[in-house]
């Protein structure tokens, strides 16, 4: 094995996956058999942390960063001048399995450009993951990329062998993606989406019948959405978004912001890139949506059709809708709870479980986790140090907004001191 050149490989191909940021294993239960390598349980992969704060990782590599396509927002298209690399099928086997031994890693994520055919690209993929399963009996976690345009028959067989796959849709919308990938179709994003959710829900159903049901892709599916690449609005996003979420029964949507790789006029100018402040209010409003109750038409409509970078999208709509608060603690229903600025749902349980026994206070509130800074301005509770109704939108969010900005320089200037 000429170590200088897997070295050259790996430094090539690593980069150029640093890109994809949906590699998360949440979901997998893959278990250690038959006295394997590695096991999935219970962990995240690839700088992702568990819920005890353990950080885990994984290697995270392009098979190769030769592609046929030249999709404009791609820094590995085929007009781009960029060193190009690709791994043997057997080589990825082993960096596996010998970094998993040293310790570093504790799966494998694995992408590619496509190269030749979609089809002969994912046959690739697959390669990789069922020799880690069968000839290294690897029981790590496994995520691959699915290639759009590959086959059903391919698809299936993908799902035996990895934990997760996704498919990144790339642009949220149709237009977009004409735009900048012609050479792409939006059904070919589609197509092997469809099949991984028809299969796992099979699955699913055949395993309640027969216990020796096989594990198919036991960590879901998701996908990857480029952000500020065109012109669509976060309401478009999110649009787009609730869409895969509830179609294609999706785990996760990533939001990348458009990273500047090339002077194009279909592109931003070479100079600007999507805040990270921007990502961030993304997964916000994802999660709202997931766990929160609100709909995509609460938060981002025709008359909000961007969120406010300043605040984020819980408290902005409450700003929006005053006429529904303050809200009594003791007595609003959870639903009600949920919608609170500065209350998660783990304070939401708490105040629900709190309150049986007695009213609560602000000082209770406190102690559960409720961000008062916030939450004081639209709830009552069994106190009367902060009764002010008289404030409207713009002060509350200004008298926030400095709260936040004396909060931060507080916590800045006790950093400081610990290092003077």
């Amino acid at each position: 094995m000429n170590f200088e050149r897997i070295k050259e490989k790996l430094n090539i191909l690593a980069d150029a996956a640093k890109y994809d940021v949906s590699c998360s294993s949440s979901g997998s239960n893959r278990t250690n058999k038959n006295k394997g390598i590695g096991d999935s349980t219970g962990i995240g992969i690839c700088h992702s942390y568990t819920e005890d704060g353990r950080c885990v990782s994984l290697l995270k590599i392009l098979l190769t960063n030769h592609c046929i396509f030249d999709c404009a927002y791609c820094v590995t298209r085929k007009s781009n001048d960029v060193k190009r690399a690709a791994f043997k099928i057997q080589e990825v086997v082993d960096l596996t399995i010998n970094f998993y031994r040293r310790n570093y890693i504790e799966g494998l994520f694995l992408s590619s450009g496509i190269f030749k055919s979609p089809d002969y690209t994912m046959e690739r993929l697959i390669t990789v993951a069922k020799k880690l399963r069968e000839d290294e009996n690897f029981n790590g976690y496994i995520h691959l990329k699915s290639i759009p345009g590959a086959s059903d028959e391919l698809m299936y067989e993908a799902g035996l062998y990895a934990d997760r796959l996704s498919v990144n849709i790339e642009i949220p919308t149709i237009s977009g993606l004409k735009l900048l990938a012609p050479d792409k179709k939006h059904e070919d994003f589609l197509k092997p989406m469809l099949k991984v959710k028809n299969e796992i829900v099979r699955y699913k159903s055949e395993k309640k019948i027969i216990r020796s049901t096989p594990k198919y892709a036991p960590a879901g599916q998701s996908t990857q959405m480029i952000v500020g690449a065109t012109g669509e609005s976060d309401k478009d996003i999110m649009y787009s978004a609730t869409h895969f979420y509830k179609n294609y029964n999706m785990k996760r949507v990533y939001y990348s912001g458009y990273i500047p790789v090339a002077d194009d006029k279909r592109l931003p100018d070479i100079g600007s890139q999507v805040p990270m402040l921007r990502e961030n209010r993304l997964y916000q409003t994802d999660w709202l949506l997931r766990f929160y109750g609100f709909s995509v038409n609460e938060l981002l409509n025709d008359a909000y059709p961007n969120l406010d970078i300043e605040v984020d999208p819980k408290l902005s709509w409450a700003l929006r809708n005053l006429n529904h608060f303050p809200v009594d603690i003791n007595k609003a229903d959870k639903s009600m709870l949920a919608r609170i600025p500065g209350i998660g749902m783990k304070s939401v349980h708490k105040i629900i479980n709190g309150r049986k026994f007695r009213k609560l206070n602000w000082e209770h509130l406190k102690k559960m986790g409720v961000a008062l800074n916030r939450a004081k301005f639209f709830i009552l509770c069994d106190s009367s140090n902060w009764e002010r109704r008289d404030l409207d939108a713009e002060r509350i969010k200004g008298m926030i907004l400095q709260t936040s900005v004396g909060k931060f320089r507080n916590q800045y200037s006790t950093q400081l001191a610990l290092f003077n």
